[in-house]
């Protein structure tokens, strides 16, 4: 949503769905392809920071914390949100959270990947 919102909100383009179990908060009147009728349709996009592999726990744990504390500000979240980033609440971002999103959502989107590059 990060490359089209301010697109959807200046009136040149219509937003039909948004990809995702749940209504965005920078567009709630639009709808969600569950909805819509396309229950499987949940391709919301996320960002997350990585480090080398082997990078002490000490280190990524001092990220992690700087991170939180970044995204908590205030003007951090304002911005972001006028980007059309939906922002992760405290509890569910870190470093575990992020490898198991990863891990669900990878072993949800293979199949699918798959059976497209067979085609």
């Amino acid at each position: 949503m990060l490359g089209t919102l301010s697109q959807v909100r200046a009136g040149a383009v219509k937003a039909l769905a948004v990809a995702a179990r749940k209504r965005s908060p920078m567009l709630p009147d639009v709808p969600t392809s569950y909805e819509q009728g396309l229950p499987e349709f949940d391709c919301a996009p996320f960002y997350g920071v990585f480090v080398p592999s082997g990078t002490p726990q000490s280190v990524i744990e001092k990220l992690a914390e700087a991170l939180d504390k970044g995204l908590s500000e205030e003007s951090v979240q304002k911005r972001l949100a006028d980007l059309g980033a939906d922002i992760v609440e405290p509890g569910r971002r870190g470093p575990k959270p992020l490898a198991d999103l990863i891990k669900s959502e990878s072993a949800r989107l293979m199949p699918i990947l798959r059976a497209a590059m067979e085609k």
